[in-house]
């Protein structure tokens, strides 16, 4: 997967530690990895799934 051009944005609800890093710029794939592990692994997901992600997390 190429990342390149990803622009990384810190999550909100995200404390100062502990946080979840989320790239939504790219095309066909919104992209998340842990701050404190940047060259780590990441996950990859669809617009649509990230979005049904979110929103499912939002109601709770």
């Amino acid at each position: 997967m190429d990342l390149t051009g990803a622009t990384w944005r810190t999550a909100t609800r995200s404390g100062s530690t502990d946080c979840v890093e989320v790239a939504d710029n790219l095309p066909d794939v919104v992209a998340v990895r842990d701050s404190k592990d940047r060259q780590g692994p990441v996950l990859a997901f669809t617009p649509q799934t990230w979005q049904t992600f979110v929103g499912h997390v939002k109601r709770r």
